[in-house]
């Protein structure tokens, strides 16, 4: 049985996923209307991916048998002041996910939540992976490389 706690914070983190899928999908749309197609497949793909992982804990509730409410979303802009910008807005928003996922561990263990502390680590081990990833982006953005030379250098993104 998932604890009280866990269950209020694994239901935030579905609007918490479902919000970075719409961060993601709009800066998608930010780069695809400067015509750099490849760095909007890139974001778009990353937006399908944190859709996903609102999918994975809405399972893991369901299996659970959690009863819930899907959490409202706020409106999204798709205005960024720079490349560098948005890329630094995904890596800020991974950040504060990471921080999210930490205390929800924090919060099994101390209730002796052992199911719902294994299911956080997938999460845990994958933040890593998209922190650096952002990293990296943003490194890369800030190099002042053209961005448009540099969609061939975004397949090791992905």
């Amino acid at each position: 049985m998932l604890s009280t706690d866990l269950r209020k914070l694994l239901i935030a983190q579905i609007g918490h996923e479902l919000g970075a899928h719409q961060l993601y999908l709009a800066i998608a749309i930010f780069f695809e209307r400067q015509s750099l197609v490849r760095w909007g497949k890139l974001f778009r793909t990353q937006s399908a991916e944190e859709a996903q992982h609102a999918q994975k804990i809405i399972d893991f509730l369901v299996d659970n048998e959690v009863d819930f409410d899907l959490p409202a979303l706020k409106a999204t802009s798709t205005k960024f002041d720079s490349p560098a910008a948005a890329a630094r807005r995904a890596l800020d928003s991974e950040r504060s996910v990471a921080g999210q996922f930490d205390h929800a561990a924090k919060v099994a263990v101390a209730g002796g939540d052992h199911r719902g502390f294994q299911f956080l680590q997938w999460f845990i081990a994958e933040q890593v992976e998209e922190e650096t990833k952002l990293q990296r982006l943003v490194d890369l953005i800030e190099s002042g490389i053209n961005l448009f030379q540099a969609e061939a250098q975004l397949d090791a993104f992905e």
